[in-house]
């Protein structure tokens, strides 16, 4: 069966073909030979009888005559008569052979191999001569009512089936004959077809490969618009010699219908067009192979276009959400994350390999993981949206995102949530930095006002304080009390002086001055004091400083507040390290002052420029000093940092001992330099073959 599915449609053809007409030979010859050889055994027992009944007719005379040679001339007669008659032999009533016609003797078994029944007329007996069959046909001869003998003819059937064969070759020979004919017409006809077979095939494997512009339907002698005499050229057939118009839709002939490709298929059977050039089902197969590669053809087209549209715009959101600075994610109904842009796998501090697949539970902490999965049910749920800023954490700091979450609907299904975040850590700081500004400028204002209606009395008390003090002797008790009134009337002079700067914006006059030189008059005027409390300064200018735009009355109030911060943490017996140098990327001068004094504690060096923060003991200081400096140096458009205790880059810089006995702090400054220097002034001022002076002296 699998050989038989393995053949070519042609010699299916042959094959059933061939088997078609032996069958119906095989079988015709089956039957024929029935009906012949019934026949012939008919024809054979109606001829041995009738020789039989002629024989006994002529023998009675010569039987009553005892005419044994005329009794022989008849039986030889008899057998000469045909080839198929094997003998003839008469015998009388007591079975005795009167004569026969065997050459070589009688046989005496023949004798009584056919005797006749009592009362029966004839009796035909076929008997076995060992060679052959034979018919023995036995006839009793009468005269009236007596017997005198019986006459017996043997017929060979061996000739009578010899002519049944032949009969039965003629109709093998003819059925041969018919069958060659069939196999040669079959081939004809298989040929026809098998080639217009193969040519959809070979049209089928051109598909597969990609080539659909076929043309395998025969063209056509006369087209539509030739046969019907149109020159509508806008109909939709006119001009086309690949497609027929009744597989087109919107044609434009009266006949067509319109709607669907099966009712204009039903009207166009019956138009002119259609019944010339209609073909048999092989063609209208090869027209509709052609119909359906056309239309696959045009709609594989739209589909690479809508391809390349569809890529097009994946790769313009990918763009932006790639670059997008939001936290993106995408959920689907089972919250199994299937989509994270780049900003969201960084901030969880994974791939996206690692999250895509997988649902919060392994992706936060188990309290945030929770919240997230109970308010995406409720989403999911009930469909809404949901906007709130949350702080959580990462890397052991709270971040404060603004996240806004929204359900993802497919026809009218949700299929998942939609998250997007933004981290909104700095403007809350800028909130709180904003707040904090508004509580100083109304703490600014409260302190001014309190400071004006303070500074009237306490000048008066100051004053007339010194003018007892002139009349008074220094020995007496009452001029050591007015000593003491006169200092802390200095001190509160000095604390409202402080509020008074802090309280209000006093106009800076900006102009272009000498850095380094306002740092040494401010040394000039503090080193003897210092030098008092065993405090030595060793100050590291460098040379050829590009000159700045400030104030310089203001910015020595600021050196005067760092050296006087650093006094007060070394207390006695120290020193203190400043120096200045340019930063040639930044292109910003820097100034950097340096104890080895008792440092600033970690909790305090984010509050150290906030306005009344001290850690001095009570009536040391205000709080202020930094605070107003941090404060100039903003209006200069510089920054102030501290550090504490002090990074080894700055001990290096300064000269310092590596390993100081105390921690230490440092006060780093940042100004911008003067924008009229030249690009050849600045060249000079990086030039690396002017060293800075060096004074590590202590002083």
């Amino acid at each position: 069966m699998q050989i038989f599915a393995k053949l070519s449609f042609r010699s299916k053809i042959n094959l059933g073909v061939i088997a078609v007409i032996l069958i119906f030979g095989i079988v015709l010859a089956f039957l024929v030979s029935r009906v012949v050889a019934t026949a012939m055994s008919g024809e054979i027992k109606k001829r041995g009888m009738n020789l039989s009944m002629n024989l006994a007719g002529r023998a009675t005379n010569s039987i009553l005559a005892l005419d044994f040679l005329r009794l022989k001339n008849m039986a030889d007669e008899v057998v000469e008569s045909s080839d198929d008659i094997a003998y003839a032999f008469i015998q009388d009533v007591r079975g005795q052979v009167l004569s026969h016609t065997f050459k070589s003797g009688f046989p005496s078994e023949l004798q009584d191999a056919n005797p006749i029944p009592p009362g029966a007329s004839s009796h035909i007996q076929l008997l076995d001569a060992k060679d052959e069959l034979i018919y023995d046909f036995a006839l009793p001869v009468k005269v009236g009512e007596n017997r005198l003998g019986t006459v017996r003819v043997g017929l060979s059937r061996a000739k009578a089936e010899a002519a049944v064969r032949g009969l039965l070759l003629t109709i093998f020979g003819v059925s041969a004959g018919v069958a060659l004919v069939a196999v040669a017409m079959g081939t004809l006809f298989a040929s026809t077809v098998t080639r217009r077979l193969n040519v959809l095939r070979q049209s089928a494997e051109e598909m597969i490969k990609g080539n659909l512009f076929l043309h395998i339907s025969p063209r056509l002698q006369r087209n539509c618009w030739e046969i019907r005499d149109c020159k509508n050229e806008q109909c939709p057939a006119y001009g086309d010699t690949r497609r027929r118009c009744w597989n087109l839709p919107g044609t434009l002939c009266p006949e067509c219908r319109e709607g669907s490709y099966e009712d204009k298929l039903s009207a166009c059977k019956d138009c002119l067009v259609h019944q010339i050039n209609v073909g048999d089902e092989i063609q209208s197969l090869a027209e509709s192979f052609e119909v359906m590669a056309m239309t696959l053809d045009a709609h594989i087209q739209e589909l690479e276009e809508a391809k390349k549209n569809l890529i097009r715009q994946q790769q313009l959101l990918k763009t932006i959400l790639d670059v997008n600075p939001d936290l993106v994610s995408l959920q689907d109904e089972n919250l199994v994350y299937q989509a994270v842009n780049p900003a969201f796998s960084q901030f969880c501090g994974l791939t996206e390999q690692e999250i895509l697949g997988k649902t919060e539970v392994p992706l936060f902490p188990p309290e945030e993981a929770g919240e997230h999965q109970l308010e995406n049910l409720q989403l999911l749920k009930t469909g809404g949206y949901q906007s709130k800023e949350v702080l959580v954490g990462k890397d052991g700091e709270k971040r404060w995102l603004h996240m806004v979450k929204v359900p993802v609907y497919d026809e009218d299904r949700i299929t998942g949530i939609l998250m997007a975040a933004r981290d909104i850590t700095e403007i809350k700081q800028y909130q709180e930095k904003l707040i904090q500004s508004l509580k100083m400028e109304q703490l600014g204002k409260l302190a001014g006002g309190v400071a004006h209606e303070i500074n009237t009395p306490l000048c008066v008390i100051l004053g007339y304080a010194q003018m007892l003090l002139e009349d008074l002797p220094q020995d007496t008790e009452s001029y050591e009390f007015l000593q003491l009134i006169e200092k802390q009337a200095q001190i509160c002079r000095r604390i409202v002086g402080d509020l008074l700067s802090f309280s209000r914006h006093i106009e800076s006059r900006m102009e272009e001055m000498d850095l380094n030189r306002s740092i040494t008059e401010v040394l000039d005027l503090v080193r003897h004091s210092f030098k008092q409390d065993w405090i030595d300064i060793a100050p590291s200018l460098a040379p050829d400083l590009p000159a700045i735009i400030g104030d310089k009355e203001r910015l020595q109030q600021v050196w005067l507040n760092l050296l006087n911060n650093a006094v007060d943490s070394i207390g006695q017996d120290g020193g203190i390290w400043i120096s200045t140098r340019l930063d040639p990327q930044s292109r910003r001068v820097q100034v950097t002052v340096a104890d080895n004094g008792a440092g600033i504690a970690p909790e305090n060096l984010k509050k150290i420029f906030d306005p009344f923060f001290t850690t001095k003991a009570p009536g040391g200081g205000t709080g202020l000093g930094l605070s107003v400096s941090f404060g100039i140096i903003q209006d200069h458009l510089g920054t102030i940092t501290a550090l504490s205790p002090a990074p080894s880059e700055f001990l290096e810089e300064t000269g310092r001992d590596k390993t100081p006995p105390r921690p230490g702090s440092v006060f780093v400054v940042e100004l911008p330099v003067s924008r009229e220097k030249s690009a050849a002034d600045t060249f000079t001022e990086l030039s690396p073959e002017t060293p800075p002076v060096v004074d590590q002296t202590m002083v």
